[in-house]
Order: structure tokens, then C-alpha cells, then sequence
């Protein structure tokens, strides 16, 4: 009898645990995920204004800047991280974030497109409190291929500026389209 009523609980339990993690993803979308576009209009202002070169700084500075900002607002954790990182101090991922860019990318190998690519999960940590992370994959855009394109399509003097700026640069190669990373996001419950 306990051990039909512990699995009928269960049972119950679920949908309600899977809503509340499509409400938890949705809420988190909608305060955190216009940012990016933020990030993408400065990079291309930037770029109009002062060429490619020019922009490298406001991807390393001025884009985790804007991340911070929102996440102080909000009360949360949030930053970008790759696979194939450009600047190892910010852009590591975790063992939990390199499952997730993992699945991204055997996932848009399997026809799923970059732009929808997402996951939430609650977790719980060490000290007994309950977390929400979210990871949204960031796709390679028109901006972004003139510092993460094919090796050989980088321009000379972008190839210096990026190897004086981020001596450990992994981040080359992307076409259009590909993910180049995801935006990570911890927030307390």
C-alpha cells in the first residue's frame, strides 16, 4: 500500500516538476534573453564604426560587462561559455555546461536548429538549496565570423589583434549558423 502510494506520488509529481521547469525556462527567457541581442547590435555598431578590430574589445569587455549588469539586476549568475574557448578565464564550462554544449551540438547534427536549442534544469547543491540553471545555445552570426570564421578567411591584422588579445584562442573555424557557445544562467530558488 505505502509503496503504491510513494509511486502514485511520484507518478503525480512529474508533470507538475516538468510545468514548472517550462514556466522556470520561460520566465528565465524573457529576462534574461534580450541581452543578446544588445550584445549583437553593439558588436555590429562597433564594427560600423571602427571596423573588426575595433569590436574585439567589446566582445571581451564590453559584452560580459552587459552579462553582468543584467545578472546583478536579476539576482542571478550569467555568462557565455564555448567548447571552443577564446578567453579561458570567462568562457570555461563546467562539467554540467560541457554535457549541455555536448547535447547542443549532437543535437544540431541531428537537424535541430541552433536558434532553438535550449535546456533548464532545477539542481540541487551541496548545502541543501535548490538552483535553476539554463543554458541557451548562441549561433554564429554574420558579425561574428570575421574574428571566429574559417582560419584562412581571417584577415592578417584580425589574426594579430586576436592572438595579441587572447594568446590561447581556440575559437576559429565557426561557419554561419553553427553554435559558437551557449549563454549560461544560474538562478537561486
Amino acid at each position: 500500500m505505502r509503496t503504491t502510494l510513494l509511486f502514485s506520488a511520484l507518478l503525480l509529481a512529474g508533470p507538475a516538476a516538468a510545468q514548472d521547469i517550462e514556466a522556470l525556462k520561460r520566465d528565465t527567457r524573457e529576462k534574461a534573453l534580450p541581452v543578446l541581442p544588445k550584445v549583437v547590435k553593439m558588436m555590429q555598431d562597433t564594427v560600423a564604426a571602427e571596423g573588426v578590430a575595433g569590436a574585439i574589445p567589446v566582445c571581451k569587455e564590453k559584452a560580459p560587462a552587459l552579462l553582468k549588469a543584467r545578472a546583478e539586476e536579476l539576482g542571478w549568475k550569467m555568462r557565455r561559455v564555448s567548447l571552443k574557448t577564446r578567453n579561458p578565464e570567462r568562457g570555461m564550462p563546467d562539467a554540467w555546461e560541457t554535457a549541455q554544449l555536448t547535447s547542443f551540438d549532437v543535437r544540431a547534427a541531428a537537424g535541430e536548429p541552433a536558434t532553438a536549442l535550449e535546456v533548464g534544469e532545477v539542481m540541487t547543491q551541496a548545502d541543501g538549496t535548490q538552483m535553476f540553471r539554463y543554458m541557451r545555445a548562441i549561433p554564429v552570426g554574420d558579425v561574428c565570423l570575421s574574428c571566429h570564421g574559417a582560419t584562412a578567411e581571417i584577415a592578417p591584422e584580425i589574426k594579430d589583434e586576436l592572438a595579441k588579445t587572447y594568446p590561447q584562442d581556440r575559437a576559429t573555424g565557426y561557419s554561419k549558423g553553427q553554435i559558437r557557445g551557449a549563454l549560461t544562467i544560474e538562478r537561486p530558488l
